[in-house]
């Protein structure tokens, strides 16, 4: 078992008969849905929400039961990875570029639960970069914005040579910001600028993080 698959896997463990549960996108949030899937298939009573096309096509494949928003007022619990985890619990997400959905789900959620490898924690957030969801129309003036604002490197995200394009249609710019010692700051800058529609970063919203090992270990640390 490696550290994704260890992180997922006890995190799957939170989810009790009856729940609504988010299903969280990328490769270790990959794990959680496949143990969810198993439980299920063993009788678990479920509904979920998911938070990209990729994670929709998971659910159908292990029989988990999927309704949309219009169908609950809040979620029970979500379960998801994340691209940096920082002593506080703010995250980093998005370089799967489900981001906006993620944020969505996780912020309706009663509880947040992110699963993360070891080498997904840092000191500080930054070292990777910072996704940043923009309205495609008129994307070009919004990036001079980010330019003119922020003295980092911006670079729009490809996929075969096009921009990338989010499942709700949206653009990517990924910011190489560095060390980023005031997440939620920067948060509320970028929040509103017109023209972006979310950001990666997520600032005191997760409840607890499952940190998974190559031996199979993992580490639960809760929001204090």
């Amino acid at each position: 078992m490696n550290a994704k698959q260890a992180a997922g896997y006890r995190a799957a463990e939170w989810v009790k008969d009856g729940m609504i549960v988010g299903l969280g996108t990328g490769s270790t949030a990959f794990y959680a849905i496949e143990k969810i899937g198993e439980r299920v298939s063993q009788g678990l009573k479920i509904k979920a929400i998911a938070t990209s096309n990729a994670s929709e096509e998971l659910a159908v494949k292990y029989n988990i039961p999927l309704i949309t928003a219009g169908d609950v007022n809040r979620l029970d619990l979500a379960i998801d990875g994340a691209d940096e985890v920082d002593p506080g619990m703010a995250l980093i997400k998005g370089g799967g570029g489900a981001l906006l959905r993620e944020k969505l789900v996780a912020i309706n959620s009663d509880r947040f639960i992110v699963i993360a490898d070891s080498g997904k924690m840092v000191s500080h957030l930054g070292k990777f970069k910072l996704p940043i969801e923009l309205v495609p129309y008129c994307y070009e003036w919004t990036l001079g914005q980010l330019k003119n604002r922020y003295d980092v490197a911006f670079e729009m995200r490809m996929r075969d040579g096009e921009l990338y394009v989010t499942d709700n249609g949206n653009y990517i710019v990924d910011g190489a910001f560095g060390q980023i010692l005031s997440p939620g700051q920067l948060g509320d800058e970028l929040k509103a600028m017109t023209g972006v529609v979310e950001h990666g970063l997520f600032v005191d919203i997760a409840h607890t993080v499952v940190v998974g090992y190559e031996d199979g270990r993992t580490e639960v640390i809760e929001k204090k």
